[in-house]
């Protein structure tokens, strides 16, 4: 391979590094959003317990990016917006999600360009997932 040729992957799970590297990025969202201000509203609406939302956080992403199926394998289709209909969902909250996501992605060491496609695929599901105007 000529040293300018960049690898091809055929899924992002697999350019990411595989479940390791989407359970590293799973856990380090969830110790920001538990532990940084900027994110008090999306941690609040997560309840006390993280540890029900991380598996399947962790489970769902694997899927998404391409890889193991293991949400879809337990629970059947996703269904995100059914799913979080419970929730109230505002810009707010989404854009604490994506400011939480974006930097994990920065933190985990995802390369810049996955992690500009990721932002941008996190940011039409969580405008999406909005259930109020403001």
């Amino acid at each position: 391979m000529n040293i300018e040729e960049k690898p091809t992957f055929a899924t992002p799970f697999e350019w990411m590094g595989g479940e390791d590297k989407v359970k590293a990025l799973t856990d380090r969202f969830y110790d920001l959003m538990d532990l940084e201000p900027a994110y008090a509203e999306l941690r609040a609406a997560h309840g006390h317990d993280l540890v029900n939302a991380r598996e399947k956080l962790f489970w769902f992403l694997c899927g998404w990016l391409g890889g193991p199926q293991h949400y879809s394998d337990r629970f059947g289709h996703p269904m995100l917006r059914a799913r979080h209909l419970a929730f109230s969902i505002g810009i707010r909250e989404r854009d604490q999600w994506m400011a939480c996501m974006r930097q994990t992605m920065s933190e985990v060491g995802l390369e810049p360009t996955l992690a500009a496609r990721l932002a941008e695929s996190f940011f039409g599901t969580a405008d999406w997932m909005r259930n109020r105007g403001d």
